[in-house]
């Protein structure tokens, strides 16, 4: 079985929910298939930063009576150095390492083994309202982290790395773990003896209804704007780097992602934000929970 050789075309970041191509890779994975497209619409998850689910899909191999459609059971950030295929956790390199094919794979019955065929043309085809409602999430994660920072901006004694809008980048320096889901996603921060060298005041965090009441006047003001969100992107690849675009009454905020996002903030008719703290082995933890309201 011959393995690509070049990253894989992706449609996703464009907003785009169908796609065709070549099936150019095929292999078992324990009770499934990997199929390999040159190219998808079909968003996957990264292992290395896994905050935005795979996309929900089908994918139909052949065309009119011979076609043949399955479920996509999963789709995974997959890689290739010629002599084999690993998927997920299992890539042992980052992305971009010369000599290296990162991939999109798509996981399918093992059913699907007499059309899933390398050569073989397949259309894939995503489930619109799962991919608007993990994109509403998505976006809205990014402006809750943004007005997390812009309400914690006060709690710094040294300077640190700014954000998009040039406010104290502590979703940055403090993130353990984000993850997106439909309208909403869920945000985990440890703040430990690293973050207090670093400047960082604990005490910000002692009062979370006036830090939440904060962070909701500037997502009030922000869903408001009806502000413009674009993905822009340097390539068509799977690793060409992307950036998330989104033009807040302020200035244009700019954070690099490889997920998907809505269009404009007047999708939105508000986000609403929950905070909670715990001590944790020395260290204070806090969550952020936002969700997004539709509009209409």
């Amino acid at each position: 079985m011959s393995l690509p050789v070049t990253d894989t075309r992706v449609t996703y970041p464009t907003g785009a929910l169908v796609s065709t191509g070549t099936v150019l890779h095929v292999e078992p994975v324990g009770d499934h298939l990997a199929v390999v497209l040159d190219e998808t619409a079909c968003h996957p998850v990264d292992a290395a930063w896994p905050d935005q689910p795979a996309d929900t899909a089908t994918i139909t191999f052949g065309a009119g009576t011979s076609a043949v459609e399955v479920a996509v059971t999963d789709c995974v950030v997959a890689a290739s150095d010629g002599t084999r295929l690993y998927l997920g956790a299992d890539i042992p390199v980052k992305k971009g390492t010369e000599g290296w094919a990162f991939l999109v794979a798509h996981l399918v019955s093992t059913g699907a083994a007499s059309s899933a065929v390398e050569g073989a043309t397949a259309r894939i085809e995503v489930e619109a309202s799962t991919r608007h409602a993990l994109s509403a999430g998505h976006t809205g994660c990014h402006l809750a982290s943004l007005a997390l920072n812009a309400a914690l901006a006060d709690a710094w004694r040294k300077e640190v790395v700014p954000d998009a809008l040039e406010a104290p980048d502590f979703d940055a320096l403090a993130c353990e773990s984000s993850r997106i889901a439909p309208n909403a996603s869920t945000d985990r921060y440890r703040i430990g003896k690293s973050l207090r060298r670093k400047g960082f005041d604990p005490a910000a965090l002692d009062d979370l209804d006036a830090l939440g009441a904060r962070i909701r006047n500037t997502l009030d003001g922000w869903s408001d704007s009806g502000a413009s969100v674009r993905i822009d992107r340097e390539g068509d690849l799977l690793t060409d780097r992307r950036s998330w675009h989104c033009e807040l009454p302020g200035g244009p905020a700019v954070i690099p992602c490889g997920g998907t996002h809505v269009v404009s903030l007047s999708e939105f008719s508000s986000i609403a934000v929950w905070l909670e703290r715990e001590d944790v082995d020395g260290a204070v933890v806090l969550s952020m929970v936002s969700t997004v309201v539709p509009a209409g």
